[in-house]
C-alpha cells in the first residue's frame, strides 16, 4: 500500500508521521519547497526503530514520485493567518488545487483522494471535477475534525455524554451545522459548544500567531486512512458529493458516511429537524457560492 502526502507542512508531515508510526503503509511526502519533504521524511524515518515500524518513507520535490499511489492526501496550500477566514484562501488555494489535481490524474488515476486544503468543501469539489474521478473516491476531511472538536468541548461540562449522538454537518466553515440527538446536554451547553467548535480553528490560529492546527487535523486524516486501508466500514462525518441526498445536488458538504476500501461506501441520511434542514441548506448554498467563484 502506497500513500502520497502532498504538502510537507505541519499537517502533511504529521500525517506522514502517524502513518509510519502505525506501520500502516509506505509514504511518499511531496513538497515544491526545496529540501523540505526530504528533510522531514528523513526525520520521520529515524523514528521507525523506536516504534518498530517497517513503513517506508521518502521525500521528493517531483510529482512523478507519487506514481501508482493507492491513496493521495492533499494538504498543500496556504495556511490561515490571524484574521483570515477560510474563504479568504479561496482564490489562492483553488489555483494550487487545480494544478495538483492534474498531477494526480496523470500519475495516480486509480487512487482515492482525501482533501484537507481549505476552504475544504470547495477544494474537494475542485479535485473531483478536475480529476474526473468517481465522487465516491474524492473525500474531504472536515466532519471528523469538527465533530471531534464539538464533542471535546461538550465533555468539558458533560463527562458522560454519548459521543455517537453528536455530529457537525455542512460546511467546514462558519455555517457548519451542529446536530445533537442526546438528552444529556442542555440547550445552553449545546449552543456554547457549537459556537466554540465553529471558531476553534480561528482560536488556535490566534494563539499560534503563525500556522494553524495540525495535531487534531492529522489525527482525523489518519482515522479516515485507517478505515479505508483496513476496510473498517466505519461511520463518520466527511465532506461528500451529494446527488440528491439531503435535498442537495452537485455540491460537497459534510454528512455521515461509511468509509471502506473503495472510498465512500454509503452516504447516510439522518432525519433532520426543520431548523437543521434550514441551516444545512444555507451551508450548501454558501459552498456553492465558493465553487462558482473558482470556475
Amino acid at each position: 500500500m502506497k500513500i502520497a502526502v502532498i504538502g510537507a507542512g505541519n499537517v502533511g508531515a504529521m500525517v506522514a508521521s502517524r502513518i509510519c508510526d502505525a506501520d500502516l503503509a509506505d509514504v511518499v511526502l511531496v513538497d515544491i519547497v526545496p529540501g523540505m519533504a526530504k528533510g522531514k521524511a528523513l526525520d520521520i524515518s529515524d523514528v521507525r526503530p523506536v516504534v518498530n515500524s517497517s513503513s517506508g518513507i521518502t521525500g521528493s520535490e517531483d510529482f512523478k514520485d507519487i506514481k501508482d499511489s493507492d491513496i493521495v492526501v492533499i494538504t498543500a496550500g496556504l495556511a490561515r493567518k490571524p484574521g483570515m477566514s477560510r474563504d479568504d484562501l479561496l482564490k489562492k488555494n483553488s489555483d494550487i488545487i487545480k494544478d495538483l489535481s492534474l498531477q494526480i490524474k496523470k500519475y495516480c488515476p486509480s487512487s482515492i483522494v482525501i482533501v484537507v486544503t481549505n476552504p475544504l468543501d470547495v477544494m474537494t469539489y475542485l479535485v473531483m471535477k478536475t480529476t474526473g474521478f468517481n465522487p465516491k473516491k474524492v473525500i474531504g476531511m472536515a466532519g471528523v475534525l469538527d465533530t471531534a472538536r464539538f464533542i471535546n468541548i461538550l465533555r468539558e461540562k458533560n463527562k458522560d455524554i454519548d459521543d455517537d449522538k453528536f455530529l457537525m454537518m455542512g460546511s467546514h466553515g462558519d455555517t457548519m451545522v451542529p446536530v445533537s440527538r442526546s438528552k444529556k446536554v442542555s440547550k445552553e451547553d449545546f449552543i456554547r459548544a457549537s459556537e466554540l467548535a465553529r471558531n476553534r480553528g480561528e482560536e488556535i490560529v490566534k494563539y499560534l500567531g503563525t500556522g494553524s492546527a495540525y495535531f487534531a487535523p492529522s489525527a482525523s486524516v489518519f482515522f479516515m486512512l485507517k478505515a479505508i486501508i483496513k476496510n473498517e466500514k466505519n461511520t463518520m462525518c466527511a465532506s461528500a458529493y451529494l446527488e440528491g441526498q439531503y435535498n442537495e445536488k452537485d455540491v460537497y458538504a459534510g454528512v455521515p458516511v461509511v468509509l471502506g476500501n473503495s472510498g465512500i461506501n454509503k452516504i447516510i441520511e439522518i432525519d433532520l429537524t426543520e431548523e437543521e434542514k434550514k441551516a444545512f441548506k444555507e451551508s450548501a448554498r454558501q459552498i456553492r457560492e465558493g465553487i462558482a467563484k473558482t470556475l
